[in-house]
């Protein structure tokens, strides 16, 4: 290195630095003049910085473009997706339902649509404007080292707030991570009804941070995106409502099935708009051998967000049914002994003349 020194021209490391650049030991070997390459030198580092600014600001544009071609890709497979849900509730409330509930239906799948193109496009916006930060953070560090500034202790400086800010904020950053990759997959939308793990409910908002439900008590829950390990999305495009209807040992098994299929047809071809069965009602068999009873399984194929309320109405008239045909519905039942107590010393009590007819007691175990 002293040797490559000692080769230079005095006069060019006086005006161009130990290293000399191109420009200025050019304009130095054509003037002979320092003063005159001392200035092209300077003169150069505005033009490398307006290069390196263009350069950022190119980059930027291309990947706002890519950015903007993400999401409007994304943005239209749900639109796709959304206008094939409609189609078809309007096609099966033709047949399956009223219009008008077919109608409504098909209107707040347009609403939640257009909440789930808003999301996209706000997470498109967060995306451009962080990209644009990091690329134009890079062009004015490479900007001021071309000045001379060192930027050794920037770096060194920014890396300790860095990873101070990282322990103190990793949940949050986490949370805003989970968040983006919720609004990617679509996993669910405002409206529909998900089971979190700490929670069950009705989603009615969905930030970057956090999403926000109504359980069936009417309790909002805040939950962290971060903190969701699962999610059960109980609205996208079909429920089921399983029954197990619970019968006496001594029931005629078919005949009960009978019966039940019988009240969960009549269910299916009333179309009520609150429950909606889509398709037949299916008995899937004896499920179950209890302590008392025997559980037939009965399984409805109903719309989201419907099943509770199908389930409830098929019960109710479970009840009627099996009491117009004579179908027991078992209880659990204890037997109690009733005696009188008999002081010490004292002659037991004479038996009762009826007491060889004295018969044990059934009571339900609720009232024992």
């Amino acid at each position: 290195m002293l040797a490559a020194l000692m080769q230079l021209d005095p006069g060019l490391v006086d005006a161009c630095g130990s290293q000399p650049g191109v420009i200025c030991e050019t304009v130095y070997d054509l003037t002979g003049n320092s003063a005159a390459a001392q200035i092209a030198q300077w003169g150069t580092k505005p033009f490398k910085v307006l290069v390196i600014l263009l350069a950022a600001w190119a980059i930027n544009r291309l990947l706002r473009r890519a950015i903007g071609k993400f999401i409007g890709r994304l943005i239209a497979d749900r639109e796709a997706k959304a206008e094939e849900r409609r189609e078809g509730e309007v096609d099966d409330g033709r047949f399956t339902r009223s219009w008008r509930r077919a109608v409504e239906k098909a209107q707040i799948l347009s609403e939640q649509a257009e909440r789930g193109k808003q999301r996209a496009q706000a997470l498109g916006t967060v995306l451009e404007s962080v990209t644009a930060l990091v690329l134009y953070a890079l062009a004015i560090m490479m900007a001021l080292a071309e000045f001379g500034v060192s930027l050794g202790p920037l770096i060194a400086g920014a890396g300790i707030v860095g990873i101070a800010i990282g322990f103190g904020a990793q949940t949050l950053v986490r949370d805003f991570l989970s968040g983006i990759f919720m609004l990617i997959e679509d996993q669910y939308g405002v409206g529909d009804i998900v089971d979190v793990g700490d929670a069950t409910g009705v989603v009615e908002e969905i930030r970057l941070r956090t999403t926000r439900l109504r359980d069936v008590n009417g309790t909002v829950w805040f939950i962290p995106n971060g903190e969701i390990r699962r999610i059960g999305n109980k609205s996208q495009q079909w429920a089921r409502a399983v029954l197990d209807v619970e019968v006496a040992y001594d029931t005629d098994i078919p005949f009960a099935a009978s019966v039940i299929k019988e009240v969960a047809d009549g269910v299916w071809h009333d179309q009520i708009e609150s429950a909606t069965v889509l398709e037949e009602p299916e008995i899937w068999g004896v499920e179950s051998f209890g302590e008392s009873s025997i559980a037939i399984r009965l399984v409805l194929k109903v719309e989201p967000g419907e099943q509770w309320a199908t389930a409830r109405e098929v019960r109710k008239r479970l009840k009627a049914a099996f009491d117009e045909h004579g179908i027991q519905i078992p209880f659990p039942q204890r037997t109690v002994w009733m005696h009188s107590a008999v002081e010490p010393g004292a002659a037991p009590p004479a038996p009762h003349p009826e007491a060889d007819d004295f018969e044990a007691k059934g009571a339900p175990e609720d009232e024992a």
